[in-house]
């Protein structure tokens, strides 16, 4: 029995308001990435002006993925047992306003690792409970799709961010690398103070988001095989990536990229990530979470071109390829686990995911910061067989994800 006109009309209202709610998170979330993409694409080479070591920037990268990763084991479950998500995403956002123009008087690198660390923390806390709102409206208008069109706002703001850092170093000709860093840190205040007001109003608009979740599905099982599975994928994929801020060093040092132009490479990767974002969100939806397996294809390429091509040409390709596998991730991955779990979950399962993630990228960062410094091709090999390796262990997981619900 098909429904009646009401019943159809207040269905394509909850649609309206379910997209509405994810374009107004994707607005936060443009900001929250104005300010620390801005900042992550500098911290490379701002940790070497500082005095550090490859192996130094390498370690830092991946404890601040390991402390924003890890402590989501914890926010996850306070959000599933609190339902505090609207509390915890303010406090999350919050941290950027203060630890990311902190940068700007950091006296050493330990202390500039510290605050990068500091603004992991701030992610930790936000990112289970934020995660959760949004899945209950990507539930209503389709997971890939949605969390797509969010990575793409996201990414509009990680591409501004670097951008404006940019500017900001460019308004200090002939100023030592050290400074010009300094006030590009400074200037971050601005999008920082921005995300807080605009979170706090997307608060008073949307109090419940939980009421745009369809009705349950006796498929969906929670945290069983098929989630193991995902995560044990996802952790692979974790430590075969390399972190942008080793990207930006090699850059830097190898002397194929500018200082000054750092912030440029790091904004047009970040564009590509937003793309990538909408399309492999689309490809879920459409061809179901074997696409899962596709990102880690495309991600498997970008350590040979970036640390062994030895030009420019290659090291665009390589930052190419790592963007598209980083916008696939930022997609299909959260999607993939709204899909999967009921909702009482979720934030739970955002934090479980994530965190075996982040061990494992903390785990590879730290490794390929060593083997930057003594085996080249000792790198490329751990980026590469983890990557692959990781392709059919996703397909096997996709069996157990269910099929999206009609709408």
């Amino acid at each position: 029995m098909s429904p009646g006109p009401h019943a159809a009309r207040a269905g394509t209202d909850l649609v309206r308001r379910a997209r509405a709610f994810v374009v107004t998170m994707g607005v936060v979330a443009l900001f929250g990435d104005m300010t620390y993409e801005g900042a992550r694409g500098l911290v490379g080479p701002y940790l070497g002006l500082l005095g550090a070591s490859a192996v130094g920037v390498g370690v830092a990268a991946g404890a601040g993925e390991l402390a924003g990763y890890a402590l989501r084991l914890v926010s996850g479950w306070l959000a599933d047992r609190t339902r505090a998500h609207w509390l915890l995403t303010i406090v999350g956002y919050s941290f950027n306003l203060v630890v990311v123009p902190g940068l700007a008087l950091a006296g050493s690198w330990e202390v500039a690792v510290a605050l990068v660390i500091g603004e992991r923390v701030g992610k930790a806390i936000r990112s289970p409970a934020r995660s959760t709102l949004v899945s209950y409206a990507a539930r209503r208008a389709g997971e890939g799709a949605s969390f797509g069109l969010e990575e793409a706002l996201d990414q509009i703001g990680a591409v501004a961010g670097p951008l404006l850092t940019a500017l900001a170093i460019a308004a200090r000709p002939g100023s030592a690398p050290l400074d010009a860093y300094r006030l590009a840190f400074g200037v971050l205040a601005v999008p920082a103070l921005a995300t807080l007001v605009l979170v706090l109003a997307a608060r008073r608009s949307f109090p419940a988001p939980e009421e745009f979740e369809p009705p349950p599905e006796p498929a969906r099982v929670g945290l069983g095989p098929s989630f193991r599975l995902l995560v044990a994928a996802a952790a692979l994929v974790g430590l075969g990536f390399a972190d942008w801020a080793l990207i930006a060093f090699h850059a830097g040092r190898s002397g194929l990229v500018a200082l000054q132009l750092l912030p440029v490479l790091y904004a047009g990767a970040m564009a590509l990530d937003g793309v990538a974002a909408l399309a492999f969100g689309r490809a879920f939806d459409r061809r179901g979470p074997g696409v899962l397996a596709l990102s880690c294809l495309v991600g498997a390429g970008a350590a040979p071109l970036v640390f062994l091509g030895g030009s420019v040409g290659a090291l665009l390709a390589g930052a190419a390829l790592w963007a598209v596998a980083m916008g696939a991730q930022e997609s299909i991955y959260k999607a993939a686990v709204a899909r999967l779990v009921p909702p009482a979950q979720r934030g739970r399962a955002y934090g479980l995911f994530f965190a075996g993630f982040g061990v494992a990228w903390f785990v590879g960062s730290t490794a390929m910061g060593w083997l930057y410094e003594h085996s080249r091709p000792g790198l490329v090999t751990l980026a590469v067989v983890a990557q692959l390796a990781a392709a059919p262990v996703f397909l096997v997981a996709a069996r157990g994800i269910a099929r999206p619900a009609q709408r």
